[in-house]
């Protein structure tokens, strides 16, 4: 079977997080810059999107609920309301907590739930001109019964997040770091510990950044390339490229499994002009099909 990419979205200015969410057998992501939480139903072509007052870093479905999500607004965890029709009300249930105090400029760029349910969410530096950032001022939090906590500090920008059970691991990129990081992941408590480099896309030969990521049943990465024109399909016990598909947008920022048999990569991307204008369909979402792999559902937030 070929691999066919199929452009699914309008385009948005910064698309990211994709969730898939395999009860509603939808994909939820945002578009950051627009300030809007977005969902689509493949079975219906339905795309649909509402706005929030702040920029958003990504969005995750409660658990047990089909129109409460929790989200990263500017610096703030929020628990929202929102029913899923166009430009309808969000409404906010809860407050989470607020980070990144000493660097209000900082915000939300990346979250994930992790096999436990509980909200792995990062955070960047401020942006003061398109490619600019602050350099290590973002955190990684964690998010459960037990509060938030910080996990990991100095971080350039927050992105790239992925759990494997049968390794132990959790993967992670600072986009500013042009590498992937692997931790000791311990599924009970969420704690991680031990990081090492695993993959390293200069000496692969790869050009842009790491952004968004997500891990197959076969325990391999599938790695969003910002400015790069490409996913990349990385083994992280050899730290090598094992596969690149071609995307027709330059700013690749994130990718997820979905479809009924979780099949399908879902991607999104960006039409920020950093370097000029980026013409449709630049930041438009895409579907890839027939890679022949498959990944695991996206795990919903587990609300204490």
């Amino acid at each position: 079977m070929s691999v066919t990419v199929e452009k699914i979205t309008e385009p948005v200015v910064l698309g990211e997080g994709p969730h898939w969410d395999d009860r509603q057998q939808a994909l939820f992501f945002v578009s950051i810059h627009q300030k809007t939480i977005h969902k689509y139903v493949p079975a219906t072509g339905k795309h649909t999107k509402s706005s929030l007052d702040g920029r958003v870093g990504f969005i995750i479905p409660v658990d047990g609920t089909t129109d409460q999500f929790v989200v990263g607004v500017e610096l703030k965890l929020l628990v929202i309301s929102w029913d899923g029709e166009e430009g309808s009300e969000v409404k906010v249930v809860k407050e989470l907590g607020e980070v990144d105090k000493d660097s209000p400029k900082n915000r939300f760029n990346d979250g994930k739930a992790d096999p436990k349910g509980r909200l792995f969410a990062g955070t960047m530096g401020y942006e003061k001109t398109p490619g600019d950032f602050e350099p290590k001022k973002g955190s990684l939090y964690r998010v459960d019964r037990r509060g938030l906590v910080r996990v990991c500090d100095k971080v350039g920008i927050s992105n790239g997040l992925a759990w494997d059970l049968k390794e132990k691991a959790f993967y992670y990129t600072d986009s500013l770091e042009f590498k992937i990081r692997r931790y000791d992941y311990d599924v009970d408590t969420g704690e991680i510990s031990n990081p090492k480099y695993i993959f390293d896309l200069k000496k692969n030969d790869v050009s842009g950044f790491p952004d968004g990521m997500t891990i197959d049943t076969d325990g391999n990465l599938w790695l969003a390339i910002f400015e790069g024109y490409c996913v990349v399909k990385v083994d992280p016990r050899s730290g090598t490229v094992m596969q690149k598909i071609p995307i027709p947008a330059k700013q690749v920022t994130s990718v997820t499994f979905g479809g009924p048999d979780f099949d399908i990569l879902f991607v999104t991307t960006a039409s920020m002009e950093i370097d000029g204008v980026q013409e449709p369909p630049c930041g438009a979402t895409f579907m890839v099909m027939g890679l022949g792999v498959k990944g695991h559902p996206n795990v919903n937030f587990k609300l204490q």
